[in-house]
């Protein structure tokens, strides 16, 4: 059974915001799988932090405009 991660993101949102950027279309600029960016978005995966700055930086914002991680 795989954990929930507390992690959660804006992926889909800045894809539709970019001229709605395909799932494949991000995971081509990654160097991923389009299931990896699926999962990612989902909630089911966090993305190493390396990955994460190149999520961010794709879109042209700050991490943190990307990741939010919830606390209790």
């Amino acid at each position: 059974m795989v954990k929930p991660t507390r992690v959660t993101n804006r992926l889909r949102v800045l894809r539709f915001e970019h001229q709605e950027m395909t799932q494949a279309d991000l995971a081509a600029r990654l160097g991923v799988t389009r299931q990896t960016v699926i999962a990612i978005e989902q909630g089911r995966y966090s993305p190493s932090l390396e990955m994460a700055f190149q999520i961010a930086r794709v879109f042209g914002v700050p991490l943190e405009a990307v990741f939010q991680y919830e606390t209790d």
